[in-house]
């Protein structure tokens, strides 16, 4: 140890952020950092969600399209290879039925349920449903089992 590599003992060091704001002394006095004037400079600022300093915001120069149907009915889908992962994971033996995916988190109590053709089903599974694709009644009827509509 000599004078060209001292140091301060570990954790003997802190380095505090500024304080801004605590008298002229400390060269962070006045403005505080924040400059003269303008709203950035008072306290309580924050500005708008979007706002772009006057100039028009994207969401106000880019036009309104379309409309919502308020009439529109939602499925929650569940594909073929979930179900026989199911089947895999010995979760479902032969029928599957709304209390089968609920209980297996697949579908809320409120859903309605819609039977999609992805992937492969080669357990033998009677499955009630409120809607069925045409390919997944399909498959599922080609593994031998049964697709009911509630």
């Amino acid at each position: 140890m000599d004078l060209s590599n001292l140091k301060p003992a570990e954790g003997s060091v802190k380095t505090q952020g500024k304080r801004i704001g605590r008298g002229q002394g400390s060269g962070k006095g006045g403005t505080a950092t924040r400059g003269h004037k303008g709203a950035k400079s008072r306290s309580g600022y924050s500005k708008k969600l979007g706002f772009e300093g006057g100039q028009m915001p994207l969401q106000r120069r880019v036009p309104k399209f379309g409309f919502t149907n308020i009439n529109r009915v939602e499925y929650q889908g569940i594909n073929l290879d979930t179900l026989q992962q199911l089947v895999d994971e010995k979760k479902i033996k032969d029928t599957v039925d709304f209390e089968t995916l609920f209980a297996n988190r697949l579908a809320g109590k409120n859903d309605l349920v819609k039977i999609l053709g992805r992937g492969e089903l080669k357990a033998k599974l009677k499955v009630s449903a409120h809607k069925f694709t045409a390919s997944a009644k399909a498959a599922i009827e080609a593994a031998g089992g049964e697709a009911v509509t509630i």
